[in-house]
């Protein structure tokens, strides 16, 4: 499935930043569509995305021209809206949704001279490709920071649905968590859905009057972080750095970057040479990263983190490294052995030390 990823990361990650092809004076710049599920906030899910289109014209220049719809529900709204945006003539549509995965597919069948980009999804086509970031990488070293700043062993977790990209974030950041503290818990409050910040907050407050002092998250708001701020709790950012809206509680950011990959497939298409495939990069790639320490943690557990860091860019460090028991009881990860990404890509369990159960 993964078969072009090291070629496909190379281009994103490490190609220059000016156009293969030479466009004359009078040539229509490439028009490139971006469909956001949420509005575009001062950070998270939506924010990082846009940074990724503004990152394409920057690099681009004249040579392109982007259009960006938010707030696009999953379903069919994001089939009306990327099937108008193919119409207008955008010859690159990115859809930055797991529920656009769908819609996208439907779409590109009628459009097959348009290429798609399922950021999130699995699925290809001809003219789809599929691309995400292995964010379990980045939570599981912010379960290392959690693990050290925690005084109750308690941390929280809003999460979105129980799809395996959530259940790999929470077991990681679990995992992490456990690593350094093994008496750390999670629990988790699911919202089966991506964009509610009053329901975030809710969800947050929630958790912190069960005796949580530190919260992560996995939704498009920064409603968690404000929520976390205000109880003087300690929070994970997600998505982007959101120290200006919770100054005192953020102690680390989990985030993932996009406009070296945008640039690289916009120009794939301005040259001809896009092509279909999948792929699915991390810390070593550039496409998640943890820092923006709060001021709260000590410099000596940032050092530990961002080491921790350079072991997983490196291969040193596997966050699903066995053993690994879930919180039934049964061996998943028997020691010596490591999860394939297949096995990753289709987790449907909690580990130890997580309270819930998914729903299967």
């Amino acid at each position: 499935m993964y078969k072009n990823l090291a070629a496909a990361i190379a281009a994103a990650c490490f190609f220059s930043l000016s156009p293969f092809v030479s466009f004359t004076a009078h040539a229509e710049p490439l028009k490139a569509g971006f469909v956001y599920v949420s509005p575009i906030t001062e950070a998270g899910w939506t924010r990082q995305h846009e940074q990724g289109r503004k990152a394409v014209e920057k690099a681009l220049g004249t040579t392109v021209k982007t259009t960006f719809v938010e707030n696009v529900a999953e379903g069919a709204d994001a089939e009306r809206v990327i099937r108008d945006l193919a119409r207008e003539g955008h010859k690159i549509i990115f859809t930055p949704s797991f529920g656009y995965m769908e819609p996208t597919l439907k779409v590109a069948q009628e459009f097959p001279d348009v290429k798609f980009e399922s950021i999130t999804g699995y699925k290809t086509a001809p003219n789809v490709a599929a691309a995400n970031a292995r964010y379990y990488e980045g939570r599981y070293l912010a379960g290392v920071a959690a693990g050290r700043m925690t005084r109750t062993d308690v941390a929280g977790y809003v999460a979105g649905f129980p799809i395996p990209e959530v259940l790999q974030g929470i077991n990681a950041f679990a995992l992490g968590m456990r690593s350094v503290n093994p008496r750390a818990q999670v629990k988790v409050v699911w919202l089966n859905l991506w964009f509610d910040p009053s329901k975030e907050r809710e969800a947050a407050m929630t958790l912190f009057n069960q005796n949580v002092d530190v919260i992560a998250f996995h939704t498009g708001s920064t409603a968690v972080m404000a929520a976390a701020q205000e109880r003087g709790k300690m929070a994970v950012a997600y998505h982007s750095d959101m120290r200006k809206v919770a100054p005192d509680a953020q102690i680390i950011a989990v985030t993932h970057e996009w406009g070296a990959y945008y640039t690289a497939r916009v120009k794939a298409v301005q040259s001809g040479q896009w092509e279909t495939g999948n792929v699915w990069g991390g810390v070593k790639e550039g496409m998640v990263r943890v820092g923006d320490f709060g001021l709260k943690v000590p410099k000596t557990v940032q050092a530990e983190v961002l080491a921790k860091q350079k072991d997983v860019a490196s291969g040193k460090l596997q966050p699903f490294a066995g053993p690994i028991i879930d919180n039934e009881g049964k061996m998943v990860v028997p020691a010596g052995q490591t999860l394939s990404d297949a096995q990753i890509l289709s987790m449907n369990y909690l580990v130890a030390g997580v309270q819930g159960k998914v729903n299967k």
